[in-house]
């Protein structure tokens, strides 16, 4: 009865520890994210400091509607170049590989199912929005 109840605590305080350490990974994991969006963006200030304080990655200032234009285009350049290297590939040169068409018609086609998601979400918050009595 006694190891039992021993047994038990164990593995109560090796639950209560996973769930820490589970909590400082995904603290660390989204740390990580943030610092690598900020380096893809070029800047070089960290965005969680030692106290684990979360600063705004947006410090640009840009509204919102150039933000989405600049998405907008950046899928649309995306797309135009997995049509240029599906269209060379098809006419035989050489220095288009199979694996890069596929690879870019993939990030075309994951970039375009996403813009669409995200007009679907902006299209049910208007609805939302206009449905709501003034």
């Amino acid at each position: 009865m006694i190891a039992l109840i021993i047994v038990e605590t164990t593995k109560h305080q090796e639950i209560d520890t996973s769930e820490a350490v589970m909590d400082i990974k995904t603290n660390s994991l989204f740390a990580q994210m943030q610092n690598m969006s900020l380096e893809a963006m070029n800047q070089n200030t960290p965005a969680v400091s030692s106290d684990n304080a979360i600063q705004p990655v947006n410090k640009s200032g840009s509204n919102f509607g150039d933000l989405l234009k600049d998405a907008v285009n950046s899928v649309n350049d995306l797309q135009q170049k997995a049509g240029a290297e599906r269209e060379a590939f098809e006419m035989g040169d050489r220095s288009v590989t199979l694996a890069q068409t596929m690879v870019s018609a993939s990030k075309a086609g994951i970039a375009f199912d996403a813009t669409v998601q995200v007009r679907n979400k902006f299209v049910e918050a208007y609805k939302e929005i206009m449905s709501m009595p003034v």
